[in-house]
């Protein structure tokens, strides 16, 4: 029964089933669990209470004053069509007197549907923004939460005495993040940047900027036997590493 039990809790089922992600047969199962063992009740409200948490900490927050922006968006569309329409009927009482308005009130029609459109795009791409967010916060909370995740505790080298990281690995999920939570002071023409090598390629993660957030993850692309360094660029970054430059890796 031990065994059946330490089975279940090794699976991702219950963050599964937090995060609404469980089939039917699956969903019945977990509930099953909860209130026949207690000792999966009681990884289920760490579970529970680790993810209200860490939604707290990562809430998503829309850009500062988008809401207001659309809604006088939208107050200018709808304006804009109210003149549209009447002017639309002036012109066609008056179309002998005056035929080459036509052309007018189309253009108007066309500037009023481009508005539409690029506001309609916006909207859309920051509701892909969040979603991909949201996302990589739902990853996130499994790899830090999964018993399958390997950590890996990173120092830099000489010329980064002080870098410390620590990543990630969970190679069931296949995800793997990183916590860079110490970069030690470089020249203002100098930057850190990070890439992987995965699968023989060699991969641009972009320039490492000042820590705000001592907690933030970074993604790193999974990848069997996969290495990531952490070099010392120019201002602006590299497209290839600097070899001699190499302050920290990890063999993942």
């Amino acid at each position: 029964m031990k065994e059946k039990i330490k089975a279940f809790l090794e699976s991702d089922l219950l963050e599964k089933y937090l995060l609404g992600n469980t089939s039917r047969l699956e969903t019945s199962q977990v509930e099953r669990y909860i209130v026949m063992y207690p000792e999966v009740r009681k990884n289920f409200e760490e579970l529970q209470e680790n993810l209200e948490i860490f939604a707290r900490l990562h809430s998503l927050r829309s850009p500062a004053g988008l809401k207001e922006k659309i809604l006088r968006r939208i107050k200018s569309q709808d304006l804009g069509r109210r003149k549209f329409r009447r002017f639309a009927i002036a012109a066609s009482i008056t179309a002998f007197i005056f035929a080459g308005s036509s052309y007018f009130f189309w253009n108007q029609n066309m500037s009023l549907m481009n508005e539409n459109t690029i506001v309609n795009n916006r909207i859309q791409n920051l509701e892909a923004d969040m979603k991909q967010q949201l996302e990589d916060v739902r990853n996130q909370f499994i790899v830090l939460n999964n018993p399958q995740t390997k950590k890996f505790y990173v120092n830099g080298n000489a010329k980064a005495k002080d870098l410390k990281a620590v990543a990630y690995i969970n190679p069931v999920k296949k995800l793997s993040y990183i916590n860079v939570r110490s970069l030690p002071n470089l020249p203002e023409d100098k930057v850190y940047q990070m890439w992987a090598e995965v699968n023989g390629e060699m991969v641009n993660l972009g320039i490492i900027k000042k820590i705000e957030d001592r907690d933030r993850l970074l993604p790193l692309p999974y990848g069997k036997n996969a290495i990531s360094y952490i070099t010392i660029e120019p201002t602006g970054g590299n497209n290839s590493p600097t070899v001699q430059n190499i302050v920290a890796n990890i063999k993942y």
